[in-house]
């Protein structure tokens, strides 16, 4: 078991205490094997002659050995259960750790439900085993061993009875334990697709609720639960079903040595205490069988979820910090796309984006439209790296961004996204969420040029207000306002607008690009915009198709040349007056628009 072996690793800052307790499980089993001999003692030298003072010394004696290993196992289920929190503690921070740093081309191969269940159900299952399971195998490989050596210097010949009986009851569980195994990984898959539903119906409730689609979400959860159970019962039929059949081989055994020992008895080459505590011995051998059994439900288990869990860990990210980052202390945001293709997952075949060349000067505002799917996002997820290009060159401030530390491009890039994220906490801790240092006259200052100090002053508690769950105490518009302050408080060098005012009202929105226009200047600016008011201004427009820049320039020169961007605007802004009317000069166009 490859990935179990792996686990080990994790053991080894607990070693101290792991190896303190598999001392006392041995503790524990010595004191169990010595009970059957303190008996046969009893039996032959108190009991037989009838002599009180060893019947009860060898009663005491009994009751001392229980003592020390109840004792024992006390003090083991404590460490046990420190060191293998702590492997579960050290796995659940390398598995989010690992979240962290995956790009978003992995996390888009991924699900959020299957990593919720990495996370927390199949730490947790692996955690039980290393708890459990390594101890009782250290026990029953002790109370085998031992019950073996002292079946054989009971009596030899009936040790044979174990011995034959060891390799049958092994063999059953190498098949069950193979069998098992990858039932154990679907179960898990299944409870991945439950979660996955669980997420996306509390992610996406409004939408259930609008479209009166509770009964199908009922359903299609109700699905995937009875394909959990039904496989869950499948697996612990099969696994239920080892514990008879080990027992009955077991029993057999027992019987075996009453039969034979018997006869042994009745001709005096055995006594009556020596065949008790052979049966003693060989029901001690028994009991680790049955823990066997136990470890076999556990172990099969364990190992498909350390699988999935190292499934996660040996992730290598798609996008990597070059060995020696360029630490950029402050941009200047020129940005240059020198022939960039992008495609997904390497099916080139399908390009995102088409031989890109753009140059963008420091302080020009430049304006992205095209349809939806023309690769607007993508354009502009590239600057902070958030995907790498596929072909191509993508240079800031003269540097290949693969070249630049990850921390030092993005500290000084703000990025406003479509879907706005918003998290537990106060509005003022979402605010300074990239400056958590940042004073409260700094965060109000951001918030007054994202328009958005006046609505949260009108809350309850103003800016210590908590966000609800999924920010429902908050409208789109609010919610997008905020992660504009967000973008501006850290105060970028290149700003990304994505659609930032797509949830506002058309007042809202000229109140927010006046006060954007004051701090747009001398930084960056990318602003990706249905509503072509929102680029009058820019310096330069581009218009995506399918990938490709098939226009770009000023408002004014695409109003007289571009056929799609006349017609944008047309049917945006001045639907009922003809193009050619409409081209007098450049300002009047812009006061029009705006």
């Amino acid at each position: 078991m490859p990935y179990l072996r792996k686990i080990i690793s994790y053991l080894r800052p607990y070693k101290t205490w792991v190896l303190f307790a598999l001392s006392l499980v041995v503790v524990e089993s010595l004191s169990e094997l010595v009970i059957p001999r303190m008996l046969q003692y009893v039996i032959d030298n108190g009991i037989t002659p009838k002599v009180m003072t060893v019947i009860l010394s060898g009663a005491g004696l009994m009751l001392f050995a229980a003592l020390i290993g109840g004792i024992a196992t006390v003090i083991r289920a404590i460490y046990s259960a420190r060191f293998s929190q702590g492997m579960a503690y050290d796995l659940r921070n390398d598995l989010f750790n690992r979240i962290q740093t995956l790009s978003f081309g992995n996390l888009d191969r991924l699900q959020t439900g299957q990593l919720i269940t990495r996370v927390s159900s199949d730490v947790d299952i692996v955690r039980m085993f290393s708890s459990l399971g390594f101890m009782m195998i250290v026990r029953a490989i002790v109370l085998m061993l031992g019950s073996l050596i002292l079946l054989v210097i009971t009596d030899p010949q009936l040790s044979l009875i174990m011995l034959a009986l060891i390799p049958a009851i092994i063999s059953i569980f190498y098949f069950l334990t193979k069998l098992a195994r990858p039932l154990f990984k679907l179960i898990q898959e299944r409870l991945d697709v439950l979660n996955t539903i669980v997420q996306e119906n509390l992610a996406g409730v409004q939408v259930v609720k609008a479209f009166v689609r509770e009964n199908e979400q009922i359903d299609q959860f109700d699905a995937a639960n009875l394909a959990y159970k039904q496989r869950a019962i499948k697996v612990f039929r099969l696994m239920g079903s080892a514990f008879p059949v080990v027992l009955f081989v077991g029993n057999l055994g027992i019987l075996a040595v009453i039969l034979f020992g018997g006869v042994q008895v009745i001709n005096a080459r055995l006594s009556v205490g020596e065949l008790v505590a052979f049966s003693n011995y060989l029901m001690t051998s028994t009991f680790p069988i049955v823990m066997l059994g136990m470890i076999v439900s556990l172990m099969p288990s364990a190992e498909a979820s350390a699988e999935r869990i190292f499934g996660i860990l040996d992730i290598e990210p798609d996008i990597k910090e070059a060995l020696n980052p360029i630490e950029l202390l402050k941009l200047s945001g020129n940005v240059f796309y020198e022939n960039v293709s992008f495609f997904y997952n390497g099916n080139s075949e399908q390009k995102v984006l088409r031989n890109i060349d753009l140059e963008i000067k420091t302080g020009q505002r430049v304006a992205v439209l095209g349809a939806t799917g023309s690769g607007k996002t993508t354009l502009l997820s590239l600057i902070p790296r958030f995907y790498d290009v596929s072909e191509g060159k993508l240079l800031v401030d003269g540097h290949d961004v693969r070249h630049l530390s990850m921390h030092s491009l993005r500290a000084q890039i703000g990025f406003v996204m479509q879907q706005t994220t918003l998290f537990s906490g106060t509005i003022a801790e979402n605010i300074a969420y990239g400056r958590p240092d940042a004073s409260m006259q700094e965060i109000i200052k951001a918030a007054e040029a994202a328009q958005a100090h006046d609505f949260i002053m009108a809350m309850p508690e103003g800016y210590q207000s908590q966000v609800e769950a999924r920010g429902a105490n908050l409208s789109g518009g609010q919610k997008q306002r905020i992660a504009i302050t967000r973008a501006l408080l850290i105060d970028p060098a290149i700003l990304i607008l994505d659609d930032s005012t797509s949830s506002v009202d058309m007042e809202t929105e000229f109140r927010i690009q006046e006060a954007l226009d004051d701090l747009m200047e001398g930084r960056t600016t990318f602003i990706i915009a249905q509503r072509i008011s929102s680029v009058l201004k820019a310096d330069l427009i581009i218009i995506l198709e399918r990938g490709e820049i098939v226009a770009r320039g000023s408002h004014a020169e695409l109003i007289e040349s571009c056929s799609i961007y006349q017609e944008i605007y047309r049917s945006q802004l001045r639907d009922d007056i003809p193009i050619k009317k409409i081209v007098t000069s450049n300002a009047k166009i812009l006061q029009e628009g705006t």
